[in-house]
């Protein structure tokens, strides 16, 4: 396994703050998924996953979904990225529907396992979305470069994914979500199978390479620390049915590193998540300010 040196605790990283409600990049109005329909009726079981999610998401902000396991989470944030459909609902995706900010690769996405392809070395991984999309020889190499710089990967632009740490290999995912420049990246638990040392490593990274890009985070976890340490916003979710039950704005200092996680105020907040977690396990429904705060907007 080849692992670059530590970065050490890295510089600071810059928290973007909350924008006007002109700026919402991401909106669900009335959301709600149910699995087993056929034809709009029932077929066999059905699992109804989401139910009444409303949330606006503001340009450049850094957004986490955080909930028991099977709350909807991932269905949530695939709904955005237009990789499932709504039963009833809507959602817009920089003023269009999701199909086609799809379409227009308005967004990138991470999963959990990196998916890379281990018969192409790491630069050629990086520009296949750009090859899909008929880039030119000369533009595909010259953006995947400075991608594999933007996550400090240059030295490993020959190497295969299979050479490379879990670490690096996420880091390559990352590039090459970001290859095609795009508004918004939807992070599904990227950093889940990761140990806690590398984990820790990898927000800092992350922080850096969202604080340089000013790209819109979606990222799904089941870490209430991390949640807490990379979001502007976290959204707690209930139970199946997944409601958002909370929805806690993270006001941290601006600047966070490593020395954020023993803040009094880190503490706090990630017992705020917690408590918010525990009122939510019998699936109760969004107050009417907190549906207000989950939209982004002032009470």
């Amino acid at each position: 396994m080849i692992e670059p040196s530590s970065p050490g605790t890295g510089p600071a990283i810059a928290q973007s703050s909350p924008l006007p409600a002109a700026d919402v990049v991401v909106e669900l109005s009335g959301v709600s998924k149910v699995f087993g329909l056929s034809g709009g009726r029932a077929a066999g079981g059905t699992v109804e996953a989401l139910t009444g999610i409303d949330l606006a998401i503001h340009r450049g902000e850094f957004i986490s979904l955080i909930g028991p396991s099977g709350c909807g989470k991932s269905t949530l944030l695939r709904l955005v990225g237009d990789l499932t459909s709504t039963t009833s609902g809507t959602v817009a995706v920089n003023g269009k529907s999701a199909e086609r900010a799809r379409l227009d690769r308005d967004y990138g996405m991470v999963f959990q396992a990196p998916v890379l392809f281990d018969w192409r070395s790491v630069q050629k991984n990086v520009e296949l979305p750009l090859e899909i999309i008929g880039r030119s020889k000369a533009e595909r190499e010259a953006k995947a470069r400075e991608m594999l710089d933007l996550v400090e990967l240059s030295d490993f632009t020959d190497h295969q994914p299979w050479q490379l740490s879990g670490g690096m290999q996420q880091r390559v995912a990352i590039a090459r979500a970001l290859a095609v420049d795009p508004a918004i990246l939807l992070m599904d638990e990227p950093f889940g199978a990761l140990d806690e040392m590398t984990r820790e490593r990898m927000n800092l990274e992350l922080l850096q390479i969202w604080d340089r890009t000013g790209t819109t985070v979606i990222f799904v976890t089941h870490s209430i620390p991390e949640a807490v340490f990379l979001s502007t916003r976290v959204v707690v979710m209930s139970a199946r049915p997944g409601r958002i039950t909370k929805v806690v704005p993270i006001d941290l200092p601006r600047e966070r590193s490593v020395d954020t996680r023993e803040l009094e105020r880190y503490f706090e907040l990630v017992t705020e998540v917690r408590e918010g977690l525990r009122a939510g396990e019998g699936g109760a429904g969004l107050a009417p300010a907190a549906r207000v705060r989950a939209e982004g907007l002032s009470a």
